[in-house]
């Protein structure tokens, strides 16, 4: 499959928006305690993500060795 040319380039390849910074401009300022905060509430939220997980995953698994048995909906941690 051949891309179309016009004129010698490549077509769809257009200019980079201008709301793009360049690679040599600083990174923007942010106060080191706000990443520190946004950074612990990620963590816990993984954290909880991952605790409910494996509840979850010890009941499929429950529910696997005992096929025929009903459990009650038991309300996450």
């Amino acid at each position: 499959m051949s891309v179309p040319k016009k004129k010698g380039r490549l077509v769809g390849l257009g200019r980079r928006p201008r709301s793009v910074l360049p690679y040599s401009a600083p990174p923007p300022f942010v106060d080191p305690e706000v990443l520190t905060a946004q950074l612990k509430d990620k963590d816990d939220r993984i954290s909880l993500l991952e605790t409910q997980m494996a509840a979850q995953q010890a009941g499929y698994e429950v529910q696997r060795m005992y096929p025929n048995e009903l459990f009650p909906n038991v309300p996450d941690p």
